[in-house]
């Protein structure tokens, strides 16, 4: 490994690298808007000496502090930092780069600065506890599930849940009660789940003598669309049963009027968010949020250091504590420019020829969207999502955020700029231009597609920890109908599995999975990624 060596100025030593243009879009387009939008940005990155976070300070004076250190990590501090990699993103990364010294507090035994910091994000995001998480959603998730529920006991979720869910159940050994989820076929997207659902679900299990440990809901899903908590969690509580939310894409909501209530607003116990995807936290942090009394809070902690790493990085730690300092200074007005924004791209695009744009008119039960999640239609075109991102990012440098079979969802955030905005806008307005597929011809493509979704019938063989540890064996796709799935499969993003180990594969399923693939998904968690074959349980 080529690495560099500095000398004892290490410290003042600045490397610079020339930046290589990756995209070059047709035309560059600049105006007065845009280039204010620059200004703001770049002012905003300037540090407020006086309001500086408690564990961003701590890391800040630990980094420099003239010491002798014969501690972990091997860079030691950026001494030995791999040079590729400084060329990349400088040195003071490596410098911040630090493991669990006294000054910066035990993620697992918070007593210093992390104890502040995850107090003052508690205060703010209205809970009764907040915990940082290094090991992003994924873990807050699989926390909140081992931490509400035993083996054998009974978990209520969507179908649709995020596979981090579905890894929780065969950790924790719980048994999955599926609830379907509402399902647009125009636009192959879910919904969220009704009150009336959850509370059929809860009767059944009660009928049968089954005890529910808790009941699981994605609120919003990844296109945005808000179920109903406030009712879904009076409903549970009034049987003394626990609401963990998948916030992972809403940790923004509750700070603006214009944006949904937040899930503890609603009245969830246990929130679990995302702080890096509409916030502006490090990329793997997230935070794990409780409320009320329903859930234990030691047991919490217990699954977390469990599932956490035992050694943290400091910059993801820290970089929670920023961005929930950069939230509280304008807690009410940050997202002002933002939601103008995301206005300002829907009357861009609303009108032009061919593209549609997601609503609540499909999902009826669901009124309230995010409005900085925009999800755009291009089936009228004649092309898939991904086609049409394809597209968008050769002509004008647009990179979405998921892609689908029939849209692109794009996300508004704080960084987002007017520049952007017009080159999106741009960019579908020239793939409108570009369709010459006749209206009829299209229309028979939107008929033919329509269908349910593809796990609306699913029977569940094994569950899913007895399918995880069972003998299996691997199959030609064509002999896989009617066996037991041993394996989780899911197009990506967003990673929400069409088959789960211990379900029966349907003909629906792999008709599915064959036609995303076939448009440009990426199939993940499939041992045959070209999906020729099929891991099932050979019992």
């Amino acid at each position: 490994m080529s690495c560099l060596l500095l000398p004892n100025s290490w410290s003042t030593t600045i490397l610079a690298s020339k930046e290589r243009r990756v995209i070059e879009p047709r035309k560059k387009q600049q105006d007065a808007g845009s280039t204010r939008d620059r200004i703001l940005i770049t002012n905003s990155e300037i540090a407020q000496p006086n309001s500086i976070p408690p564990l961003v300070s701590a890391l800040k004076t630990c980094a420099h502090q003239n010491a002798a250190t014969f501690h972990f990590p091997g860079h030691n501090r950026g001494r030995a930092a791999p040079s590729s990699l400084v060329h990349l993103i400088g040195l003071k990364p490596f410098i911040h780069d630090l493991p669990e010294l006294p000054q910066l507090d035990n993620l697992f035994s918070p007593e210093g600065p992390i104890l502040e910091a995850q107090k003052l994000a508690a205060k703010l995001f209205g809970s009764s506890e907040t915990w940082f998480l290094v090991g992003g959603t994924t873990c807050g998730i699989q926390a909140a599930i081992l931490a509400t529920c035993s083996p054998g006991d009974y978990l209520i979720l969507p179908r649709n849940s995020h596979i981090s869910a579905i890894s929780a159940i065969v950790l924790s050994g719980v048994i999955p009660k599926y609830i379907i989820p509402d399902y647009d076929c125009l636009w192959d997207i879910t919904a969220g789940v009704t009150l009336s659902q959850i509370e059929k679900a809860i009767e059944e299990l009660h009928m049968e003598g089954q005890k529910v440990g808790a009941v699981f809901i994605t609120s919003p899903t990844y296109h945005g669309i808000c179920s109903n908590l406030t009712d879904i969690s009076k409903l549970c509580h009034s049987y003394e049963i626990p609401v963990i939310v998948d916030e992972a894409h809403g940790a923004h909501f509750g700070f603006h009027p214009q944006l949904p209530s937040s899930a503890l607003q609603q009245g969830a116990d246990l929130a679990v968010q995302s702080t890096h995807k509409v916030l502006c936290s490090l990329t793997q942090s997230s935070m794990l949020h409780m409320s009320g009394n329903i859930v234990d809070r030691e047991r919490i902690c217990r699954c977390l250091q469990t599932l956490q790493s035992t050694s943290p990085s400091y910059l993801l730690l820290a970089s929670l504590d920023a961005a929930r300092a950069q939230l509280s200074e304008k807690p009410g007005r940050i997202f002002n420019n933002a939601l103008d924004l995301a206005l300002e791209t829907k009357n861009l695009i609303r009108n032009i020829p061919g593209i549609s744009m997601l609503g609540t008119l499909g999902f009826s039960n669901f009124p309230v969207v995010d409005p900085l999640r925009l999800t755009f239609g291009f089936w009228r075109l004649g092309l898939s999502g991904f086609e049409a991102d394809e597209t968008l990012y050769s002509d004008q440098g647009v990179i979405s955020e998921l892609v689908g079979t029939r849209s692109i969802t794009f996300a508004i955030n704080l960084g987002t700029c007017r520049d952007h905005i017009q080159r999106l806008a741009c960019g579908i307005k020239n793939l409108s231009e570009a369709s010459l597929l006749s209206f009829e011809k299209i229309k028979g493509q939107i008929e033919d597609h329509c269908g349910s979704a593809p796990f609306s019938d699913i029977t569940m063989s094994l569950n899913p920890r007895e399918a995880f540890f069972a003998r299996k064996r691997k199959v030609a796709i064509g002999e896989s109908l009617g066996k037991i799935c041993g394996e989780l499969i899911c197009p990506y993003p967003p990673g929400i599995p069409v088959m789960i180990p211990g379900e029966t594969i349907t003909k629906k399923a792999l008709e599915y999975l064959v036609l995303v693939k076939n448009k440009g998904a990426t199939i993940s968690g499939a041992s045959d990624p070209l999906l020729n074959s099929i891991v099932i349980c050979d019992v």
